[in-house]
């Protein structure tokens, strides 16, 4: 027997900017933290691969980001023109997460605003290669963050 899949681009919200070769971007959230949000995350991401789909994981959780040590990745990711990262990949998932530029023990204390440009860079400057899905693990709370990023990310999901 042969099975072959097709995922199409399902539609966003208007007035969004898209992420080219992203076709889906689905954001895992909870209100409350230590519900199981980036390990749902991590086992959606690695569920879809298994089944053939090219995978992306955001850990859009810049406080305490834990897809790096989920995924058993503990590189930095290059940047080939100094402007752009190449995700890490494990299992089959491309990966991309404020853990793998600062150290483990290093607490990030940023403002709202700040945060939520330094995950818009890391969605919009990473390399993702031809996606199929890409998860979003996202911080805790219903905050400015959440707020921001449901607003300015292409969300399908």
């Amino acid at each position: 027997m042969n099975l072959t899949t097709k995922v199409v681009a399902h539609a966003v919200q208007r007035g969004v900017q898209l992420l080219p070769g992203v076709k889906n971007i689905v954001a895992v959230a909870s209100g409350k933290g230590g519900v199981g949000k980036s390990t749902t995350a991590a086992n959606l991401a690695l569920a879809l691969a298994a089944e053939g789909a090219r995978v992306g994981l955001l850990d859009a959780d810049i406080y305490g980001p834990s897809q790096p040590m989920m995924m058993g990745i503990d590189r930095k990711p290059e940047s080939l023109d100094g402007k752009t990262m190449e995700p890490l990949v494990n299992h089959g998932v491309q990966v991309m997460s404020i853990g793998f530029l600062v150290n483990q023990d290093e607490a990030m204390i940023w403002r709202g605003p700040m945060a939520t440009q330094a995950l818009e860079q890391l969605l919009r400057q990473t390399n993702w290669k031809d996606l199929d899905y890409l998860i979003v693990d996202m911080p805790p709370g219903t905050g400015d963050i959440q707020l921001t990023l449901s607003q300015r990310v292409p969300m399908t999901g």
